[in-house]
């Protein structure tokens, strides 16, 4: 294979990774880590590397276009942050001291919970429910678009959602795929708010994360810019066609397919270390 084609196949890869991680909320590099690893054989901590590339460019993509739609909780996003970003550089940290084995064992359990995440029901609207006054002292309650208009929503188990981010933080740094499920279970399960705000602020939360264990991750050699760059490339597109449909979207579909991916490719990356590996 050609750099050209190797460079072309990596390029729709990604692309069809940004454009579903624009729509779940669950970040490209969900994907992309696998999509590297079992099908080009790229060792873990570059695919990783250039997934993190990836993930702030999918969060560059859709974040302002989900901004200017309105359904992005700003505040609470920035507050989320401080537990996300903590919990990335020790993820990075830790990262280049656990075996490429053990690595793939993790990835593939998370890939199983992100589809089994990409299942659950979820509404779309809370219910009037009593407002956390941690949320409400910080004001981070908002409104979201409908077709019938702006619909109010209350934030509900602020710290319970915050934990969940430092767990989410620490596996982005340490996997590089932006723990996009796992902010989207936080503040779509947790913190009680609608799907779509779920998702969004996901995306807008996924870049600053990535980029907090890019860093690490550039300092010790692992980002390789012939790499990162159709990987970038393809995601970018992909992630602004993402957030230009999510709108009017139904993706109940599109999450049984991404579910069914998903776990192939987990069990592939399973198989491949376990069993070849032998």
């Amino acid at each position: 294979m050609s750099i050209l084609e190797f460079s072309l196949l990596i390029w729709i890869g990604s692309f069809s990774a940004g454009l579903v991680g624009a729509l779940t909320g669950l970040g490209g590099g969900v994907v992309i880590v696998p999509l590297l690893t079992s099908v080009f054989g790229v060792d873990i901590r570059y695919a990783v590397g250039a997934s993190l590339v990836s993930v702030i460019a999918t969060s560059l993509g859709a974040a302002s276009t989900y901004i200017k739609q309105g359904y992005t909780n700003l505040r609470l996003g920035m507050f989320l942050e401080v537990a996300t970003t903590t919990g990335a550089i020790i993820g990075a940290l830790i990262a280049t001291f656990v075996s490429v084995k053990a690595l793939t064992i993790v990835l593939a359990i998370v890939l199983m919970y992100s589809a089994y995440l990409s299942q659950r029901p979820r509404i779309e609207h809370t219910e009037d429910e009593a407002t956390d006054p941690l949320a409400n002292y910080l004001k981070l309650n908002s409104t979201y678009p409908t077709p019938e208009g702006l619909v109010s929503y209350q934030v509900q188990s602020l710290p319970t959602g915050f934990g969940v981010m430092l767990i989410a933080g620490t596996l982005s740094g340490l996997l590089g795929i932006g723990s996009g499920g796992f902010k989207v279970l936080a503040m779509d399960q947790a913190m009680r708010l609608p799907f779509k705000v779920s998702t969004t602020t996901s995306n807008f939360m996924i870049g600053v994360t990535a980029a907090a264990s890019a860093g690490v991750y550039l300092a010790r050699g692992y980002i390789d810019p012939g790499l990162s760059m159709p990987v970038m490339l393809g995601v970018l597109p992909g992630a602004f066609l993402g957030a230009r449909i999510l709108q009017g979207a139904k993706t109940q579909m599109l999450r049984t397919i991404f579910s069914i991916v998903l776990v192939v490719m987990a069990l592939k990356m399973v198989y491949n270390s376990l069993i070849e590996g032998l």
